[in-house]
């Protein structure tokens, strides 16, 4: 059984017997492309999410009326991708064991394949939801295939054709388009076909894994990451589509890739502890 962390995200301080959903960090930012600081941006959210209130009023809930177990940061590997990995995946596996839904806080993006690894193995036709503003289907880069820029690839190669979901997409090599038209299902710039895609996902109530790299939002709004890209999406408009996806079957989910220290006024990060708080309370139905 995991112990309780000694600084819970805001109102996720239940046991965790109790607990639905289990909240745990993953600090790794070892295959960043361009600014590093990743890694930081697990315990900054942590951290500054006392600067926000346990109400939502955008859903009229309270984090105090639900149980969610905060588990901490994994100390992870920073010279090794693999082990660092396959730590994560280890903590995914026990947190679904136990029944529960595992909610991991990066990190840079790859680590979303650990948690990934583990959600597929129980549910062999998972389905991912995927808001970015990089497309992440290089097969490598600069010879590593364990990057964040191909986060996505290895987790089309577990899924298969057709259930990996992109929205928000607006960078990516000509290659990683290219197979997109032919592999993934891809909706470019915003969240159009979102609305479709969840109500055909509602009906089939196929397992859903929601992955959220915190770049989709436009710079304006959030330049604290690590590869900021001109012509995202608004917070509101970030809201309406995770207030969206939580009608589906959702088995886990990510939120990564605030680099904290890269935007001096705090915005950045007060706006990723909100799309924490806002997932969270979407996610208890």
């Amino acid at each position: 059984m995991l112990g309780k962390n000694v600084e819970t995200f805001i109102g996720c301080d239940s046991e965790y017997e109790d607990a639905k959903i289990v909240l745990f960090g993953a600090p790794f930012d070892s295959t960043t492309s361009f600014r590093p600081g990743a890694r930081f941006g697990s315990s900054a959210i942590r951290h500054e999410s006392f600067g926000l209130e346990t109400y939502s009023p955008y859903q009229d809930k309270d984090l105090t009326d639900y149980a969610v177990f905060d588990s901490g940061d994994l100390e992870l590997c920073f010279g090794s991708a693999k082990l660092a990995l396959a730590d994560i995946e280890a903590r995914a596996e026990e947190i679904l064991s136990d029944g529960k839904l595992p909610f991991l806080i990066g990190g840079e993006h790859l680590v979303t394949l650990g948690t990934v690894r583990a959600v597929q193995k129980r549910y062999p036709d998972l389905h991912i939801i995927h808001f970015d503003a990089h497309a992440d289907l290089r097969d490598e880069y600069l010879g590593a295939n364990l990057s964040h820029a191909a986060v996505m690839r290895r987790s089309y190669e577990l899924l298969g054709d057709g259930r990996i979901h992109q929205f928000c997409i607006r960078s990516g090599e000509r290659e990683e388009f290219s197979f997109a038209k032919e592999h993934t299902d891809m909706h470019p710039f915003n969240f159009d076909g979102l609305d479709a895609l969840v109500e055909e996902l509602k009906t089939t109530q196929v397992p859903v894994y929601v992955t959220i790299d915190l770049d989709c939002l436009d710079p304006s709004a959030f330049p604290g990451t690590g590869t900021p890209e001109a012509g995202g999406v608004t917070f509101l408009q970030l809201l309406d589509a995770i207030l969206k996806v939580c009608e589906t079957n959702v088995v886990g989910v990510d939120v990564n890739e605030l680099a904290p220290a890269l935007d001096n006024s705090g915005v950045s990060t007060a706006t990723a502890c909100k799309v924490v708080r806002e997932l969270l309370l979407a996610l208890n139905k």
